[in-house]
């Protein structure tokens, strides 16, 4: 089977010229450095520190060929029993711009920047607009918005300095057990999920940026974190075909400029044991370069992930992806031992330099294509007025209410429609208390629920509430005149869970009982993990947000309270509850002037 592509829309002459004449001035080291992506963090840099001159060495010795932009973080203390420290913050944009500009301006070939910026700028940096995870996009289904989004984010992006966006995630969510995909997925539909990656693809290219369709050839039905392990998808080729390579078709075929490799093995694809993708001939040459006829950027995963970092070095990881295919290293723990690793192997003419040159020649012209060989820098003015703003929120907020789902309403109970002065009694279960920092749970969804509903008690639980506590929340129930609760279940890249603890579900469970004999309203909402809905069916009146973050939970609020219609329809199937498609519907009420 082979696919179309589109003609790419040629560089112009002077792009042209700029390639050729820089290629002609590379060194070998040059060309090495080209291929390597290490990373800087967002936090205020001191130029005049330790991790500044490690950046400024490996721009100008190791010639790098660009950075992957991460948010930012904090040290916490690695103690037993009370872990409960959150490491990741935010980043800062003017931090990012800067740095993006000095290191540019450090540069003999301009640096291509990347970032995962799966749902906005704002994922990663303060103040930039965030929009709802691909699953909930998936369930507001409408390629307009993600088209809106993707367009938004690319040019928030190209305002920080950044050229290449890792999204869309092209993977089909067709496992409920998938600890590391999940909610990144628009579902488990591949025709849906091929419709929603393109539109991402085109609205991308119309913001200015380079599209990243991952991870390819999928990742959507494993069970283990390849943060964690090396995931086997075990399909057959045809299966394959139907369901996890349509979406890079579509994606491709829309004109994504860029495709990063996942580090799964797919026995199907290449027979060898233990051979991720990522260092497979047979999956990225043979597969996606000539059967799919992909000829834009291919980029490794992290190679910090210990799928990979725990089978081989960083020298040797880095030239077995080169050889495999990859244009870029990405993230690898160690940059200098990557390039070193493949200075030796051109040395030794283990790696052809006819495959550097055709590397660093794709690497040169998605750097024309994106304007650098004209303009590197950028405007630190502009970024108050590029990043965040009312008309880019206004886009999230829409998709945000769109994409709520609401599976059931045994009771017909919603909207919530009891009298302002009802008490009541409102739950935010956690799946675990530890780690919790840029998305506290309930920090928006308690005051949003108290400016509708004054008398409320917020009581917080999670696995590590004592037996007793739980029994005392079971024991004031009766006294409430409703019941709301939040559940908070994370599957997290790293963490290894992606469930509600047992006797959280019995406390759920048995409320849904009580409630049930007293006709008292109990609401669920589910933030983050979407299948957990499944663990708990007795549960009355049930909402899926897919999400976590304050626009979701005020989304959440205004949904419950019927200030917003319900529309939002199931991007997967909840195993032996509901299939994909489903979802009711609730118009907003009608509320009477004043």
């Amino acid at each position: 089977m082979t696919f179309a592509r589109p003609a790419k829309p040629p560089l112009d002459r002077a792009a042209e010229r700029w390639v050729e004449q820089t290629k002609k001035a590379l060194t070998l080291d040059d060309k090495i450095g080209q291929l390597i992506v290490p990373s800087f963090e967002s936090n205020f840099l001191s130029t005049d520190s330790d991790t500044f001159d490690e950046l400024t060495r490996l721009v100008r010795t190791y010639h790098v060929g660009g950075f992957h932009v991460f948010g930012a973080s904090i040290p916490a203390p690695p103690v037993l029993l009370n872990p409960g420290y959150g490491t990741v913050i935010l980043g800062q944009p003017f931090s990012t711009a800067f740095l993006t500009n000095r290191l540019q301006s450090l540069s003999t070939v301009p640096l291509l920047n990347t970032a995962d910026f799966e749902t906005g700028v704002g994922f990663r940096i303060f103040g930039g607009t965030i929009f709802p995870r691909q699953m909930a996009m998936g369930a507001a289904g409408d390629p307009r918005l993600v088209r809106e989004e993707a367009r938004i984010t690319g040019i928030e992006s190209r305002a920080l300095g950044v050229h290449v966006n890792f999204a869309p995630i092209a993977d089909v969510n067709n496992n409920p057990r998938n600890p590391v995909i999940n909610t990144r997925a628009y579902g488990e539909d591949p025709a849906r999920v091929a419709a929603l990656v393109g539109a991402y693809v085109a609205g991308a290219r119309e913001g200015g940026m380079i599209a990243t369709i991952k991870h390819f050839p999928g990742h959507g039905d494993t069970d283990v974190d390849s943060h964690l392990g090396l995931p086997v998808v075990t399909y057959d080729r045809a299966r394959l075909n139907q369901i996890e390579l349509l979406p890079f078709r579509r994606g491709i075929e829309q004109g994504a400029d860029a495709v990063m490799a996942a580090h799964i093995e797919m026995p199907a694809l290449d027979p060898a044991p233990s051979m991720p993708a990522t260092f497979s001939p047979l999956i990225l040459r043979d597969l996606l370069r000539t059967e799919m006829r992909f000829d834009g950027l291919l980029y490794t995963d992290s190679m910090s992930m210990d799928a990979v970092s725990k089978m081989v070095s960083p020298d040797e990881g880095a030239v077995r992806a080169v050889l495999a295919g990859a244009d870029q290293v990405l993230h690898s723990p160690d940059p200098v031992a990557a390039f070193n690793g493949l200075k030796a192997a051109v040395a030794s003419g283990r790696i052809a330099e006819a495959r550097l040159d055709e590397a660093v020649d794709r690497i040169l012209r998605a750097k024309a294509s994106v304007g650098l060989h004209v303009q590197r820098t950028i405007d630190l003015d502009a970024v108050p007025t590029k990043i965040g703003g009312r008309a880019n929120q206004a886009v999230a907020q829409e998709a945000s209410a769109r994409s709520m789902t609401l599976v059931k309403d045994d009771r017909r109970q919603v909207p919530l429609s009891i009298p302002r002065e009802t008490p009541v009694l409102y739950l935010s279960v956690l799946d675990y208390p530890a780690g919790w920092q840029i998305a506290a749970p309930s920090r928006t969804f308690i005051p949003e629920l108290r400016k509708r509903w004054p008398q409320v008690t917020a009581i917080e639980v999670s696995d590590h509430t004592p037996m007793s506590e739980l029994n005392l929340v079971r024991a004031v129930a009766p006294r409430y005149g409703a019941i709301v609760a939040s559940v908070f279940v994370r599957a997290t890249s790293g963490s290894g869970r992606l469930d509600l603890s047992p006797e959280l579900i019995r406390l759920l469970r048995d409320l849904a009982r009580a409630t049930d004999r007293t006709n008292t309203p109990l609401i669920t909402t589910f933030f983050g993990n979407p299948y957990v809905a499944a663990a708990i069916p007795e549960l009355p009146a049930v909402l899926l947000t897919y999400d976590f973050y304050d626009l979701t939970e005020a989304s959440a609020v205004r949904a419950i309270a019927g200030e917003a219609a319900i529309g939002g329809k199931l991007p997967i199937t909840l195993p032996g509850l509901f299939p994909v498609g489903h979802g009711l519907d609730r118009p907003a009420k009608s509320v009477s002037p004043h």
